[in-house]
C-alpha cells in the first residue's frame, strides 16, 4: 500500500510483541510500541536500527485502565488513525497450580492478559469505528483450547476469556468494517518460559515456535483484503 499504515503493539519490549513491532517496521508501518517498562522498549528501538524513527515507545501498564486510555489518546493525536492493534502483552507465574496459586498472582494474570487487552480495544475501537475499518489481532494461546497444568488455571482462564473477547469483537463490529483475529500459538521460545516452575531445556526451546513465526502470522492477517476475516489461527510447532 502507498499510504503509511499505523499500528499499536502491546508487550513490545520482548518476545512476540517485540518481534511483531520489528516486523511491522520492516514492512513500512509506523508503530506505537507499548510496554510496562521503558528500558526494554528502548532495546526494541535499538534493534530496529535504521528503522527506529518509525517506532514510538510508550511506557504503559495495560492492566491500568486510566493509563491505557491516556496512551490511546496520545497515540491517536500523534498518528491520526490506527489501522492495526496487536495485543501481545502477557505474563504467567511460577507458582501457578490451583494448590499454590496466590490470589494476587491470579488477579495480576487476569488484569494483564485479559483486562489489558480489553482496555486497549476500548481505547482504539471508537476511532476504528469512525473510519469504518480496522484490524485487531489478539495473541492468545493454544491454552485457550485446552487447559493444562503446564499453563495453570489463571493463564488458561485469561486466554479462554481473550478468545471470547475476540469472538465478541467480530460479532458486534464486523458490520462496521472491523475484524479481529485470535492467534493461538503453541509453545514459543520467549522469556515467558523462564516463569515456568521448571523452565525447558535449550534442546526443548529449539523445537518450539519463535516470536518471528508468530509475527509473520500477524502480518499475514493484517495484509489480507478488508473483506477477509481470519477469526482464529492455530499455530503449533512441527
Amino acid at each position: 500500500m502507498n499510504e503509511t499504515q499505523h499500528a499499536v503493539v502491546t508487550g513490545a519490549g520482548s518476545g512476540v510483541g517485540r518481534a511483531t513491532a520489528l516486523a511491522l517496521l520492516r514492512a513500512g508501518w509506523q508503530v506505537a510500541a507499548l510496554g510496562r517498562r521503558r528500558e526494554p522498549l528502548e532495546e526494541t528501538r535499538a534493534l530496529a536500527g535504521v528503522l527506529a524513527g518509525g517506532l514510538h515507545p510508550h511506557g504503559c501498564d495495560v492492566a491500568d485502565e486510566a493509563a491505557v486510555a491516556a496512551t490511546g489518546r496520545a497515540v491517536l493525536a500523534a498518528f491520526g488513525r490506527v489501522e492495526l492493534l496487536v495485543n501481545a502483552a502477557g505474563t504467567n507465574t511460577p507458582r501457578r497450580g490451583l494448590e499454590v496459586l496466590a490470589p494476587a498472582d491470579y488477579r495480576r494474570l487476569i488484569e494483564t492478559n485479559l483486562n489489558g487487552a480489553y482496555w486497549t480495544v476500548q481505547a482504539f475501537l471508537p476511532a476504528m469505528r469512525a473510519r469504518g475499518a480496522g484490524t485487531i489481532v489478539n495473541v492468545v494461546s493454544d491454552a485457550a483450547r485446552q487447559a493444562s497444568p503446564k499453563a495453570g488455571p489463571a493463564y488458561s482462564a485469561s486466554k479462554f476469556g481473550l478468545l471470547g473477547l475476540t469472538q465478541a469483537i467480530n460479532a458486534e463490529e464486523r458490520a462496521r468494517g472491523i475484524r479481529a483475529c485470535a492467534l493461538l500459538p503453541g509453545d514459543i521460545d520467549t522469556p515467558l518460559l523462564d516463569l515456568r516452575p521448571a523452565p525447558p531445556s535449550p534442546e526443548a526451546r529449539a523445537r518450539m515456535l519463535t516470536p518471528d513465526d508468530v509475527a509473520a502470522c500477524v502480518l499475514f492477517v493484517a495484509g489480507l483484503p478488508p473483506r477477509a476475516v481470519v477469526e482464529e489461527l492455530l499455530l503449533r510447532p512441527a
